[in-house]
This record gives C-alpha cells, sequence and structure tokens, in this order.
C-alpha cells in the first residue's frame, strides 16, 4: 500500500547548529489512523505538529498545527468503536 499521511513534527534542539535550519521532520504512513496515532504521541510530548496527505492522494488534506487536537481527537472515537462497532450485535 502506498504513503499516504505525513506528519510533520519540531525536533528538539541538540547543541548549536553553525547556521540556522529548518527543525522539522517528517514521516510518512499508509493510513490516517497511523499518522494521528503518531501525530497523538508527538504532540502529547509538546511538539508543535502537522498533518495531511501526500499528492496525489485525494481528496487532499491539510491538519495545520491549531487543528491537530480535534483532529486527533475525531479518531479517538475510532480507535474505542473500532471496526466490530458497526456490526449488528444481534447477529
Amino acid at each position: 500500500m502506498p504513503q499516504t499521511w505525513y506528519v510533520t513534527f519540531e525536533v528538539q534542539k541538540r547543541g548549536t547548529l553553525p547556521k540556522r535550519r529548518s527543525p522539522r521532520e517528517t514521516r510518512t504512513f499508509e493510513s490516517e489512523a497511523e499518522a494521528r496515532t503518531f501525530a497523538r504521541e508527538k504532540f502529547n510530548e509538546g511538539l508543535i505538529v502537522f498533518a495531511g496527505t501526500l499528492n496525489p492522494f485525494l481528496p487532499r488534506r491539510l491538519i495545520p498545527s491549531s487543528d491537530i487536537p480535534s483532529w486527533i481527537e475525531q479518531g479517538r472515537g475510532d480507535e474505542i468503536t473500532g471496526p466490530d462497532a458497526k456490526r449488528d450485535p444481534e447477529k
């Protein structure tokens, strides 16, 4: 399965650098659920996190750092209910 989601997060500064650079790192994931889980870990560490879909995946989505907490919470409901929640309990 191709990588369709990315999570970008700030990297903690380690020592001094001779010249200024962007202190970010990006990881890619096959599913939104995997990306959301990783983003939650980094967000809980107190890091600034962005997420979104990779080109050419459609529909394109961008989750800015200000929307990460609500995006993470949307996934929490999916994890609690899980795939079995859609089954009819009578069957």
